[in-house]
């Protein structure tokens, strides 16, 4: 019997976890507010589109977001919740056609991105050999999440996303312990910590526990952050120039285009160097 493949990186192309901005309704350009900060040039309420959403759903500043004030549009990533809901919930009515469907599309919108974000991390924690003793439950996991995915828009807001999240969230703990195991000498337990504006350059975090850290500002400049997990860490303006981020639990490209880095900073193979470093 030939051994069971294991699930890889391209799987979240499959499971649509890849934004496709041009099969969405301008789902985060509505459904979201935003407050006027360093991130966003104006104040906007949810369920109000943003001015600069064209007719056509595109946004008429895409190319000036920066420059223009509006840096953390730049950093968004829903996972590719936008097009699913679009798409699949409501089977390509747009909200400005039908606009019956413009309450529920924006309140179920926040949920699916939810929902994918989990599945890009399970599918990520399918990819680490260490965490093959829990790879069943991954996988069960990772099913549940997807049949949730497909639910009616009524059953996506009835859906208590906290529960869900509490579940995955063990075995995604679990893959890390299992993972930064395998990282010889003691590791940083930092989860959670106030490091904003830290002096770490060139710290040696290899399999630190950096979960839900705030690393707003810090200086991260060359620092090792191997196999270090940082799952719904603070990244924003952090300085990651010539850090390595290798084999990094957790990480997505949403904390990568808030940060800082340059040409070398050491990314995982499944991410991006953001334009703009």
């Amino acid at each position: 019997m030939s051994p069971e493949r294991e699930p890889s990186i391209p799987d979240v192309i499959d499971l649509g976890l890849t934004s496709d901005c041009g099969s969405c309704f301008g789902l985060c350009c509505v459904a979201l507010p935003f407050a006027a900060s360093a991130d966003f040039a104006i104040d906007k309420d949810a369920g109000r589109p943003c001015p600069n959403l064209q007719q056509d759903f595109r946004c008429g500043i895409h190319s000036d977001l920066r420059p223009r004030g509006f840096t953390g549009c730049t950093v968004f990533d829903c996972f590719g919740a936008g097009q699913k809901v679009s798409q699949v919930t409501f089977d390509g009515q747009d909200w400005r056609r039908v606009p019956g469907t413009a309450r529920q599309m924006f309140d179920v919108f926040p949920v699916m991105r939810q929902l994918h974000e989990l599945l890009w991390y399970l599918a990520e924690a399918l990819t680490r050999p260490a965490a093959r003793p829990v790879h069943a439950d991954l996988r069960a996991a990772l099913e549940k999440t997807e049949r949730l995915t497909q639910g009616s828009a009524e059953e996506l807001m009835e859906l208590d996303v906290p529960a869900h999240r509490g579940e995955v969230n063990a075995l995604l703990l679990r893959t890390s312990e299992l993972v930064r195991a395998e990282v010889p000498g003691r590791k940083k337990e930092r989860r959670g910590a106030d490091l904003m504006g830290a002096r770490l350059k060139g710290a040696n975090l290899r399999g630190a526990n950096l979960r839900g850290a705030y690393l707003i500002a810090a200086d991260l400049k060359g620092a090792d952050l191997r196999t270090a997990d940082l799952i719904g860490a603070d990244l924003r303006a952090a300085d990651l120039a010539g850090a390595d981020l290798t084999g990094a639990l957790f990480l997505t490209q949403s904390q990568l285009n808030a940060a800082k880095g340059d040409a070398a900073t050491e990314l995982p193979r499944s991410l991006s160097r953001p334009a703009h470093w």
